[in-house]
């Protein structure tokens, strides 16, 4: 679990919601049709925008911003060097048993092709292949959210919109302003609401998400083909820890677990 997304949405919505009382009761600010407009109307035309599957496909991808499945980077690079050690001493075909106990299937399917005698660009252009493919899936979930982001305000306007026809349409019963007034004032909050609150930063932490994976498995294709090479263990461990700051460096501990 994520706690940084969890606290962060939480903190949000609580904040909004001390603001209301301390200012009066939150019925005032319940209004279902304004709610209907604006969460129904950015439904719709994310549906017009996007085919059906790719709008599915998004509540899948927005739980990688609240789940935490990437394995850390330094126990990555300590697992690659150790498989350096492994293929350096006993050979390539020796990492067959210990890569069919991963967890990471990219690692396992590149291990696997560097021990199928896979030639290095080969197996280089397979694995960046998958790769590209992986980062257009997720930008595909990062494009659907950011455009829920821009519709949620624009039907907040054209609610307001709404609200005050309504409204001057009854100017002549003062009892009927209040409620268009209302229309007009609250679909603009829900659209910002649900724009900045939740759309745009989950949008965001996926962009994270992706950074992070991309960067994982760029360091399994250099270690790959490291091994595949036949580079000495101390190399790889460099050529990996290149890849990332240096206070992490000092975190990775090779051969001492």
């Amino acid at each position: 679990m994520d706690l940084a997304t969890v606290i962060g949405l939480i903190a949000g919505i609580s904040l909004t919601l001390i603001s209301i009382f301390m200012g009066g009761s939150i019925v005032i600010f319940i209004n279902i049709p304004s709610f209907i407009l604006v969460v129904g109307g950015t439904i719709a035309s994310t549906l017009i925008n996007y085919p059906l599957s790719d709008v599915l496909k998004v509540f899948n991808t927005v739980k990688n911003s609240f789940v935490q499945k990437l394995t850390p980077i330094e126990t990555l690079i300590e697992k690659i060097i150790e498989f350096a050690t492994i293929a350096r001493r006993e050979g390539i075909l020796a990492l067959e048993g210990p890569a069919s106990e991963l967890d990471d299937e990219f690692l396992q399917r590149g291990i696997q092709l560097a021990i199928d005698g896979t030639a290095p660009e080969l197996l280089k252009d397979i694995l960046t292949t998958e790769l590209a493919f992986m980062e257009d899936r997720h930008a595909l979930g990062q494009s659907v959210l950011t455009a829920m982001a821009a519709y949620a305000p624009a039907f907040g306007m054209i609610g307001t919109l709404i609200g005050l026809v309504q409204m001057l349409a009854t100017m002549e019963d003062p009892s009927q302003v209040g409620i268009g007034m209302a229309i007009a004032i609250l679909t603009t909050l829900y659209g910002a609401l649900i724009a900045n609150l939740i759309m745009l930063p989950l949008a965001g932490k996926l962009k994270v998400r992706t950074a992070e994976e991309l960067l994982l498995r760029e360091v399994i294709i250099e270690g790959i083909l490291s091994i595949q090479s036949g580079d000495n263990p101390r190399v790889v461990e460099q050529k990996l820890k290149a890849f990332i700051a240096p206070e992490l460096r000092k975190k990775i501990v090779i051969g001492k677990k």
